[in-house]
């Protein structure tokens, strides 16, 4: 009898905990478990962020409201044929939706921000009835309006509208703010770029033509405001659609200008010289011999650079002009390791902008300690380090702004969701690296390179003057570690007008290939170009050349002049590139007014030159 009872004991337990089970499973589904009502509309934060502009106020990046597809599975009736209807509406396998189906008890994401074709195809399924317990809800999401134009500055926001690349991952919090209310719609901050969308189109349409035409692996084509470090615009090519980020490659996403890190090649030969000028190895007075290649013999091997011809005597000017490896290579001796390495990095070579992307390359440059005899002339002409293109045009600003390297900038502004101002990004000097009259002598010296002979000679356009440098550097074989003889990256900077700049251009062609690969012949029609259509757009003047009768040429050697204790020769109808020894002499200050050839000098010709002398020269 005891057992009768205690077997019937054991099968009510198990029977209550059954119905217990049912029970509690029911409550759960019906009471406990969230409702889609309550799965949206509870308490969480609601954030609409905000918009990413150009300079002009042009739409980069906006919120937008998207639809969303939600299931509500007590409701959902027909489990197979709503996830057959589903996948064709939405383009999804049905296995992935009757798996969710199968797993989830109650609400659950079938899509989310899906398209207006595939929301209009959902609701017309809801309104007739074919797929109970589905929904549409609203969720925020991004939209990019200039799509490939401006992906690599704004990048792009993921599912949950929170920032994944670009400015949308760097300023997350000032666009889209945290905040303890719930209550209310939290409304981010404005950022405007200073990016100009115009400049940024004309650029990426020659960009995406020199990519097809010399079927590249990559173009980079930057243009910066040469008196405050604004960059006007920025293109990558290959680029992509940040509103359909999710397809694109890890090539199309990699933000070039800030990431990639190469050799510059012969544009480097700017800032070497400038660096021995400062230092003060070389003037513009110095000289070398060219016969064809450097030779020098250093205790640990004996080091020879091939050039691309024989200059015979060369000035720095002529180095530039020429792009001479030779020159910039016994220039490079005239200086200590030490003293070059330190002046290269004052330049901010070798370190970040601080620009706000991510991912940012500091380059390439070894302590000198590590250089072997090679290293100082190969570096000299644009070899055994490298550079990222916002160093360099970053670098570029020092010449423009007599010797001050400035911070660069891509963001303009910050401005409330009111309107109110909360930060102006000024021109703000990073240091001094060179002086004035040195950088004023290497402004003029590239203008050479834009005249008949010169490397740049394709960029010049009439009336408008122009300093120039290209550039052409071999790329490293990965397979044989050793120069590639096929691979090549050609470039070239340009800053205009020379007299008062304010235009800094910097374009890159990574690999061109079909026969012509130098920066000389490839970059510069392009840089023209471009330099066109800004001349046009920003209403840059350009001269009209008057010729200005004179007794004749006049040759100035400038080592026989201009010394203490000499008299003042007569300089009347020099022209000022026949005037370009005189700016960097150390005893003397030359001061120079006007453009054309001299028609007044003070002192007179005949005058004792003596120590601390200013020589003023107008020209006409």
């Amino acid at each position: 009898m005891s057992a009768k009872i205690s077997r019937f004991a054991v099968f009510s337990i198990i029977t209550s905990i059954f119905v217990l089970l049912i029970i509690w499973k029911y409550v759960d589904i019906m009471l406990i478990s969230p409702t889609p009502a309550s799965r949206v509309s509870g308490p969480a934060q609601i954030v609409e962020r905000g918009p990413i502009l150009d300079r002009n106020g042009r739409i980069l990046a906006i919120q937008t409201q998207m639809d969303s597809v939600t299931a509500w599975m007590p409701n959902v009736l027909d489990k197979k044929n709503t996830a057959k209807l589903l996948s064709e509406a939405l383009n999804l396998n049905p296995e992935i939706i009757q798996n969710k189906f199968e797993n989830y008890t109650g609400f659950v994401y079938i899509k989310r921000k899906i398209t207006t074709t595939e929301s209009k195809r959902i609701k017309d399924l809801i309104s007739e009835g074919q797929i109970a317990g589905i929904s549409l809800e609203p969720e925020y999401g991004r939209n990019y309006p200039e799509q490939n134009l401006t992906s690599h500055l704004t990048g792009f926001t993921g599912i949950d509208n929170i920032g994944l690349d670009g400015i949308e991952l760097s300023y997350n919090e000032i666009l889209a703010p945290n905040s303890n209310s719930v209550d209310e719609i939290i409304y981010g901050n404005q950022l405007f770029l200073t990016i100009d969308l115009n400049i940024q189109y004309f650029s990426r349409k020659l960009a995406e033509k020199a990519y097809s035409d010399y079927n590249a692996d990559s173009v980079m084509i930057l243009v910066m405001d040469a008196k405050n470090g604004d960059f006007l615009s920025w293109v990558s090519i290959p680029d992509y659609n940040p509103n359909t980020f999710g397809k694109a490659s890890l090539a199309e996403k990699n933000n070039l200008p800030i990431t990639y890190a190469y050799e510059p090649g012969s544009v480097f030969k700017v800032f070497s010289l400038a660096s021995e000028m400062e230092i003060g190895g070389i003037t513009a007075n110095t000289h070398f011999y060219c016969g064809g290649f450097y030779e020098n013999q250093f205790p640990d091997e004996l080091v020879r650079i091939n050039d691309l011809g024989v200059h015979g005597d060369v000035s720095i000017a002529d180095i530039i002009k020429y792009s001479c490896n030779s020159g910039a290579a016994y220039a490079s001796d005239t200086v200590t390791k030490e003293d070059f390495y330190n002046k290269i990095n004052s330049f901010g070579f070798n370190g970040r902008t601080g620009l706000p992307f991510p991912g940012e390359s500091t380059g390439i440059l070894n302590k000198p300690e590590n250089w072997s005899g090679r290293s100082k002339p190969t570096i000299a002409i644009g070899q055994e380090i490298s550079v990222s293109a916002v160093q360099l045009i970053t670098a570029a600003t020092v010449l423009t702004n007599r010797g001050t390297l400035l911070e660069p900038h891509i963001i303009d502004k910050i401005v409330s969701p009111e309107g109110k101002l909360i930060k102006d990004y000024k021109r703000e000097p990073v240091r001094h690296v060179i002086k004035p009259e040195i950088a004023k002598a290497l402004l003029l010296m590239m203008e050479t390179a834009t005249e008949a002979g010169g490397t740049a000679r394709r960029a010049a356009i009439e009336g408008l003057r122009i300093s120039a440098k290209t550039g052409t550097a071999q790329k490293i074989d990965p397979k044989s570690g050793k120069y590639s003889s096929s691979s090549f990256i050609a470039s070239t900077l340009a800053i205009f007008p020379t007299d008062n700049p304010r235009i800094i251009m910097y374009i890159v062609i990574d690999t061109p290939r079909g026969g012509e690969f130098y920066g000389g012949r490839i970059v510069t029609p392009i840089i023209k170009e471009l330099t066109e259509e800004l001349v046009r757009y920003m209403d840059i003047p350009i001269d009209t050349e008057n010729i200005i009768e004179h007794s004749g040429i006049m040759k100035l050697n400038s080592s026989e002049i201009l010394v203490p204790g000499k008299n003042i020769p007569n300089l009347i109808g020099l022209s000022k590139r026949e005037l370009l020894p005189l700016i960097s002499l150390p005893d003397i200050s030359v001061k120079i007014k006007g453009e054309g050839w001299v028609i007044k000098q003070d002192p007179a010709p005949g005058t004792e030159i003596t120590k601390g002398m200013i020589i003023n020269l107008e020209l006409e």
